[in-house]
């Protein structure tokens, strides 16, 4: 992991805070289309934080442990990521990739 500024941290702190928050209010009965608005924000707010905020870039380590928190998130508040991802077709691990940019 890369050394990181306090601005970056707070900021990909806050964003992950965000998402966690709308999943847990939304849960398990949430529409596909909701669940994938909120993956949309989360993914979106770190764009800006990766593209935005002096003091940091997410990279590949940071990327698969960003999507392994949203994967688990998810999870946790009742949520089939699989089959949300095969409904829309893609892999589970996949499922940010059309906004992500980090």
């Amino acid at each position: 992991m890369g050394v990181y500024s306090e601005g970056f941290l707070e900021a990909v702190d806050a964003a992950l805070a965000d998402f966690e928050v709308e999943i847990r209010q939304l849960g398990a009965a949430a529409s596909d289309a909701q669940i994938l608005a909120a993956i949309e924000r989360v993914v979106l707010a770190l764009n800006s934080v990766s593209q935005g905020v002096a003091g940091g870039v997410i990279d590949t380590d940071e990327r698969e442990q960003l999507c392994l928190f949203i994967d688990e998130v998810m999870t946790e508040n009742g949520i089939e990521v699989g089959e949300l991802a095969a409904r829309h077709g893609v892999s589970r691990y996949a499922i940010t990739d059309r906004w992500r940019r980090w």
